[in-house]
């Protein structure tokens, strides 16, 4: 039996999804299903006795003391986190409180239910805290990518309160010694993602003939990893990772924001041409996020190394299952394109002048 935290979000329900079609083992899953977290992401999940769901939010200690006294996990896996950058400048409070005052309630529960095990099941048990290489803040466009000892330097309220997270998770490692072992992941996307962040959101706006926008010059880099790659690292690492190491997952495919955007009209206008026109005339280019970083890259030599792990999906592959599935599947993305959802998408973008690109 394993826990997970925010399994019912993108990342947390794909890593489930493909734990359970993995493995024999069950899953614990607990999230407190915020804006993004949808219980209809696992739906498949539905009679399966080795998915259990309890939605609670990690700072409840009791809650955490309860669920790790009667299913006496072998590791937590530690997804729960509020992740979108514009979000976090908008209302940094709530980044805070999850990822940071979050994150310690838990460590504080692991520590305390490990102390308890007996000692072979001590040295066993594991906790996975999976972080971002957003950490690591902005690189240069010729520096070397980042590699699991880059110093942290976040620039957005999101990236400083991983950071903090993550410090947190190695500081019980060395102060307490819990077998913690951490990952820094580059650039999801995927099925199941919501419709806030790049791939999805012009995938989205583009089938409903609205506009793409896109910050600045539309030329930061970011490294881009399929979730499905990102679910059997963190497999990977949490079945051999080293207690107390770093692991640095990303996909290999370093591309501009504007580049990425056009790859995703060039498909649907593939697979589901628009009348009116390429997809790619709806491009807008808007102001600049505060602290945007210019670059993301993922030197991912350690995880390959120690681990065996690769990527199998290419950006080209990835993004054209990806495509496909938010075509196939309308109906998840009317479900979670709620009022909340259309308010913040009109708060987020009220201010950012749109010109073409």
């Amino acid at each position: 039996m394993i826990l997970v935290t925010g399994g019912a979000g993108f990342i947390g329900s794909n890593f489930v999804l493909d734990w359970i079609a993995s493995t024999d083992e069950p899953v614990v899953n607990l999230d407190v299903l915020s804006y993004s977290g949808n219980l209809r992401n696992l739906a498949s999940l539905q009679r399966n006795a080795r998915h259990v769901f309890v939605h609670g939010d990690i700072r409840d200690r009791p809650l955490l003391d309860r669920l790790l006294a009667d299913h006496q996990p072998r590791a937590i896996v530690h997804l729960a986190a509020e992740s979108h950058v514009d979000r976090s400048i908008h209302g940094p409070g709530a980044f805070l409180h999850t990822n940071v005052e979050g994150s310690f309630v838990l460590l504080e529960a692991a520590r305390a239910h490990w102390s308890g095990l007996a000692a072979g099941r001590r040295e066993s048990f594991r906790f996975l805290h999976v972080s971002t290489d957003e950490v690591f803040g902005s690189l240069e466009p010729e520096a070397p990518a980042f590699t699991e000892t880059h110093a942290y330097d976040p620039s957005s309220p999101y990236a400083a309160s991983k950071a903090a997270s993550d410090h947190l998770a190695r500081a019980w490692h060395r102060t307490y010694d819990l077998p913690v072992v951490t990952s820094n992941c580059s650039n999801n996307y995927g099925p199941y993602h919501f419709p806030e962040k790049l791939i999805p959101l012009t995938i989205v706006n583009a089938l409903a003939g609205e506009a793409l926008p896109v910050y600045g010059d539309g030329l930061q880099i970011r490294d881009w990893l399929h979730v499905g790659d990102h679910c059997r690292a963190l497999r990977a690492v949490l079945e051999r990772g080293r207690v107390g190491e770093t692991y640095n997952i990303g996909g290999g495919n370093e591309l501009a924001n504007i580049d990425t955007v056009r790859r995703v009209c060039a498909l649907l206008d593939e697979l589901q041409p628009d009348p009116a026109g390429p997809y790619e005339r709806l491009i807008r280019l808007v102001a600049d996020r505060p602290g945007h970083d210019r670059r993301y890259a993922i030197d991912t030599r350690k995880i390959e190394r120690e681990l065996g792990w690769r990527p199998t999906e290419t950006f080209e592959t990835g993004l054209r299952k990806t495509v496909q599935w938010y075509l196939a599947h309308a109906d998840w993305v009317r479900e979670v394109q709620s009022g909340s959802y259309r308010d913040w998408v009109a708060q987020n973008y009220a201010t950012r002048t749109p010109g073409p690109a």
